[in-house]
């Protein structure tokens, strides 16, 4: 009876996996959060990444305490390698990340792990996510929070991926098999959250609709995504550009770059330097018929004159971004298949 008992605790493990780096003010209210799920079947793999503060004697007191925690030091340098360090050493079935100044629902495992289990391998088991901060939400943040909730509440994460991460990075649950089919955490590639759920699209593993609120996001003026270099606008455009020419470029179209402002022309600049032919569009009459980079911009208009287009955007205002829409629309063409918003 005991063995068998054991077995199951070993099929249904979750691994949670947790880089951190000086989050001495917020880690132990994240761990706390953990060992209050209502879901005990977990391990923790906590790494830490060169910490300068206090962080790891706080997480070492809960592990002197909590079997179900293994405290490790980063044997490399970033979050890359504390999450190859940490999955390399857990042995769940289902795995999840988790960010040390965060908090999770007290049923958040319980029902990522409800999600994968009805509906199994090739799924992506996720939930809304709520920002908090003492400071404040901005409106951007705010924005942020209700766009990818909306896009969760139905499981259509991937239609508007290459406007931002589309999967929140600390909520997520996976089974171990499918990680590993994706790569994991192998390739050196940052925004690392980004580049993962670009691997899940590729893959084609399906987002598994939610409307429950299972973790909380901590922000704050230092976060990591706020402050480091690989989380900066020019990583996030290489990266989108990187996955759309692997997965979705389709060479037999005539591609397209609407707009010409800073995104417009950090892409038109990578095309040209890989030999890509596009035609470049803009509404901008103090650009149009000039010459970036070598290529001429021309007027809106001449879209129509383009046969067999595949479009990347640049354009970010809201209302001229549902006017393309309807536009597209008008002429038939398809979102992410005919034209991607990049912003």
């Amino acid at each position: 009876m005991r063995i068998l008992y054991i077995r199951q605790m070993q099929k249904n493990l979750v691994s949670i996996l947790t880089p951190f780096k000086n989050t001495e003010a917020f880690i132990g209210e994240c761990i706390q959060s953990i060992i209050n799920q209502n879901y005990t079947n977990w391990e923790l793999l906590i790494i830490d990444d060169h910490s300068t503060d206090n962080s790891y004697d706080v997480v070492n007191a809960f592990a002197e305490n909590e079997p179900r925690i293994k405290l490790l030091k980063n044997t490399g340098n970033g979050i890359i390698d504390a999450l190859k360090l940490a999955f390399k050493t857990s042995t769940g079935e289902f795995i999840t990340r988790m960010d040390s100044d965060d908090i999770m629902t007290d049923n958040k495992l319980e029902a990522l792990v409800n999600q994968l289990k009805t509906h199994g391998k090739k799924h992506v088991a996720t939930g809304l996510v709520k920002y908090f901060s003492d400071a404040g939400i901005s409106d951007g943040y705010q924005q942020y929070e209700t766009w990818i909730n909306n896009l969760t509440k139905t499981g259509s994460n991937y239609n508007e991926i290459y406007k931002e991460c589309v999967i929140a990075s600390p909520c997520w649950m996976l089974h171990r098999e499918d990680l590993i089919e994706c790569g994991a955490f192998n390739p050196n590639v940052y925004p690392e959250d980004y580049d993962l759920t670009f691997r899940f699209y590729k893959n084609k593993y399906k987002c598994i609709p939610s409307n429950q609120l299972l973790h909380y996001w901590r922000d704050y003026s230092y976060r990591t995504s706020r402050t480091h270099e690989h989380y900066a606008l020019n990583h996030f455009i290489d990266l989108k550009l990187m996955h759309f020419l692997d997965i979705d470029y389709n060479p037999n179209k005539n591609l397209v770059i609407w707009g010409a402002g800073h995104k417009g022309k950090l892409i038109a600049k990578t095309l040209v330097e890989k030999n890509i032919p596009f035609t470049w569009i803009c509404d901008n009459p103090n650009k149009i018929g000039k010459a970036i980079y070598g290529v001429t911009l021309q007027p809106f208009m001449n879209l129509a004159s383009v046969k067999n287009s595949q479009s990347i955007v640049t354009v970010a205002n809201k209302i001229a971004q549902k006017e393309i829409h309807k536009y597209m629309a008008t002429i038939k063409k398809q979102p992410v298949i005919d034209y991607i918003f990049f912003c």
